[in-house]
């Protein structure tokens, strides 16, 4: 219950306040694991798994040191998992951003909306025109409601305090070390493939949602069910096509194509029918981003005292069932103090 309100309220926090605008805990942990980075940086896998083993590990200790402190205390647990939720989500700022982006557009002012984008993603946009800004935005609102909203939701309600604190840690560090280049070909790889194994569950949960909420922006829901199946698994990331391709027949355009970043160039697969993005879809796609939240965090702050607490009563028979199993067993074989020990162990584990 502590956990379910804690995320309640941090969601609250951040719908109201948006990031803290000062002393972000996020921008404190991406200096120090930019300073752990240069102290074990070489260009092969053994020491990027060394480094994201390191810089997501002690957020995960500390969210769990947390965690056994405050176990029979769950007003203090629901203050620290509101706290931890307001700093590792971004909805606000994302939809914020979003929302500015299509006004600067509407303006017609190509400069400001190029200087803009790069609050969004790390696409080169000194070439875009309205179209590929927009194009830009949408994906970014799609996949980003996934990485910033729903996944650290997610992992909050099943690993509480550790789950957000771990998730955020890795995806900080994918956005780091994860890309493509001469210089974390190698390194950034476990970073990268952690990230995308913490995000398999959320983007797809984040495509279904989005495809639920649709109609909140005059999108169809059975056109956003056809292109998700469709064009999901074309893109080259395992993760983002599930939300862009949910997102692009929500909105009824068409996402995708040449994407020019600082020294290199990548040829997305188109994803949906239709135009292409327009400032007019930023609006949409901002509103539902927003939905898909408010859906998220009802679903997250259910699960710790619905099937949470059945998969917790389930683990502990087993843990106790397996202890009684093993008790015999090691009593029968062991003799003198070894064996008192071992019915010692065996009280322990039925008394759980």
């Amino acid at each position: 219950m502590a956990n379910a309100v804690g995320l309640l309220a941090g969601y609250a926090l951040d719908r109201a306040l948006g990031d803290p605008r000062r002393w972000h805990p996020v921008a404190g942990f991406g200096q120090a694991a930019g300073a752990l980075e240069r102290r074990l940086y070489r260009p092969d896998r053994t020491a990027g798994a060394a480094f994201t083993a390191l810089a997501v590990g002690g957020p995960v200790l500390l969210g769990a040191v947390a965690a056994a402190a405050t176990r029979h205390r769950p007003v203090t647990r629901a203050v620290l998992v509101a706290a931890g939720t307001w700093t590792v989500l971004g909805g606000r700022t994302l939809r914020h951003e979003a929302t500015v982006m299509g006004l600067t557009l509407r303006n017609g002012d190509l400069p400001a909306a190029r200087r803009r984008l790069g609050h969004l993603c790390g696409r080169d946009p000194s070439t875009l025109g309205e179209s590929e800004l927009a194009r830009a935005t949408v994906e970014s609102v799609a996949e980003n409601t996934s990485d910033a909203v729903v996944a650290p939701l997610l992992w909050g309600a099943v690993a509480g305090l550790p789950g957000l604190l771990g998730y955020r840690a890795a995806n900080t560090l994918d956005a780091m070390v994860g890309h493509r280049s001469t210089r974390y070909a190698r390194f950034g790889t476990p970073a990268a493939r952690l990230d995308d194994a913490l995000n398999l569950v959320p983007s797809r949960l984040t495509g279904l949602l989005t495809i639920a909420v649709a109609p909140v922006a005059h999108g169809d829901r059975q056109r956003a069910w056809q292109v998700w199946r469709r064009d999901r698994n074309d893109h080259p990331s395992p993760n983002a096509g599930q939300c862009e391709a949910a997102m692009a027949g929500a909105l009824g355009v068409r996402l995708g194509g040449r994407n020019i970043y600082f020294g290199r160039s990548e040829v997305r697969p188109f994803l949906g029918d239709g135009p292409r993005p327009e400032a007019r879809h930023l609006k949409r796609a901002a509103r539902i981003s927003g939905a898909v939240g408010l859906a998220a965090v009802g679903l997250a702050a259910a699960y710790p005292v619905t099937l949470g607490r059945l998969v917790g009563a389930v683990s502990r028979r087993a843990l106790v069932g397996a202890a009684r199993r093993r008790g015999p067993v090691a009593a029968a074989g062991e003799r003198g103090p070894a064996g008192a020990a071992g019915g010692v162990a065996v009280r322990r584990g039925s008394g759980r």
